[in-house]
């Protein structure tokens, strides 16, 4: 069992300070189907579609009939522990910073013997029985797939593992800046993150002529919370904050919108959309350029590093709403945005997180049917994604059909929408 994380000590100037590491990252194409399920927590395997053998490590073909058609399928990830082992030496610059590290040896109900990662709390073998695990994928700071060996059941403090840590990003203990409390959103997400136990929270406020009856009153007495002003259409604003907190922060939420609705022939001229692209890709931008690099810096720095940046998107991103056709467009644009972001970012081990809501039941979506997402069940799956160290979330029953409907065919998808099939 691992003892819960504790609030790290001041900096010693004259110790060494560990340096950006990553562990190896090198993957082939066919690899990567392994890194895409586990990027939105889920474990797959490839399963051959004419002998339905379960196949690890991934391959072009099937070693037992030579098929080539292996599609991608979840696992339960059953099993049983065969071998485990302590690494205490390695020459990877990642693991050297991070010894002991546990290895195990795991052959699934499935099938397949795979090489994991051991939680602590996974008991070795004894007397010739093999223990029961359970696997999951995970990112690891290179965002890679990797396996991970789980007890079959939850433990106590079970998320303070170091290893575990090592590809999460538990607000925990970490400072967190999100980036527009005025909304209901917003507060929803600075009470998910106080809960989740995290050590000081900044929350952006713009307009400040705005606040009355805006909320803010309600999570400003809060102890865990520091009101700061952040407008990101203005980028002295976002300088003059990240100057003065940017190498603090650890996560980074940017939920800071502007929503509208109509398409393009129903509203004249180019203010909304105008004012819609400032905040949602411009704004984006902007932070990005002043947070991006004072968290890359601090992202190997002790047990509460900088880990993690979340961006608020919509499910409107990956195929165009026409009744909200230009806030579709400036989300479509974050989301491009938001991959760079990630890519940029990678080098530095810092999870770029997208989430892509439906319709949130907010003064924007009051006339969309239900279902709708409370900004609390939003703010709760952001917390989630954080913890289980995933990228991408479609949280909500619409989003997550929509995100269905659009892997399977995007285009069905923009046509279903152009007719009025929401």
């Amino acid at each position: 069992m691992s003892p819960p994380p504790v609030r790290p000590k001041r900096k010693n100037p004259v110790l060494r300070t560990r340096q950006i590491n990553l562990p190896p990252a090198a993957r082939s194409r066919v690899a990567l189907g392994l890194t895409a399920a586990a990027a939105m927590g889920r474990f797959e395997l490839q399963q051959c579609a004419q002998c339905q053998a379960v196949l690890y490590p991934p391959r072009e073909a099937c070693p037992r009939c030579a098929g080539v058609r292996l599609p991608w399928r979840a696992q339960n990830g059953e099993g049983a522990l065969l071998a485990g082992t302590t690494l205490h030496h390695s020459n990877d610059l990642f693991f050297r910073e991070r010894l002991p590290w546990r290895l195990g040896l795991v052959r699934l109900d499935a099938g397949p013997t795979l090489m994991v990662h051991l939680h602590n709390a996974v008991a070795l073998p004894t007397g010739g029985d093999a223990a029961r695990v359970r696997v999951t994928a995970r990112l690891d700071r290179a965002g890679q797939a990797v396996l991970i060996a789980l007890p079959t059941e939850d433990t106590t403090n079970m998320a303070n593992d170091p290893m575990l840590r090592e590809m999460s990003n538990d607000p925990r203990l970490r400072k967190v800046l999100v980036t527009d409390g005025m909304t209901a959103v917003g507060q929803a997400l600075v009470r998910e993150f106080a809960d989740a136990g995290a050590e000081l929270i900044w929350v952006g406020h713009a307009e400040p002529w705005k606040q009355h009856g805006s909320g803010l009153d309600s999570i400003a007495s809060m102890p865990a919370v520091a009101m700061v002003p952040l407008d990101l259409t203005d980028g002295r604003s976002v300088q003059a904050l990240a100057g003065e907190i940017g190498g603090k922060v650890d996560i980074v939420v940017n939920n800071a919108e502007v929503h509208r609705t109509f398409g393009i022939t129903a509203r004249r001229g180019t203010d909304v959309a105008k004012l819609e692209m400032e905040v949602n890709y411009f704004g984006a931008l902007r932070l990005a350029q002043s947070f991006g690099p004072a968290l890359a810096g601090r992202s190997a720095d002790g047990t509460a590093n900088a880990c993690a940046w979340v961006n608020l998107l919509s499910i409107y991103a990956l195929a165009n709403f026409p009744p909200h056709g230009t806030y579709s467009a400036s989300k479509a644009a974050a989301h491009s945005l938001a991959q760079c972001q990630r890519a940029e970012l990678r080098h530095a081990g810092i999870r770029v997180v997208n989430v892509f809501p439906g319709p949130i039941d907010d003064a924007w979506n009051q006339n969309m049917p239900p279902p709708k997402l409370a900004p609390a069940a939003l703010a709760a799956a952001v917390v989630k994604a954080l913890r289980d160290g995933v990228e991408d979330v479609y949280p909500g029953d619409v989003a997550h059909e929509w995100f269905e409907r659009w892997r399977d065919d995007p285009k069905v998808l923009e046509r279903e929408l152009a007719l009025g099939a929401a």
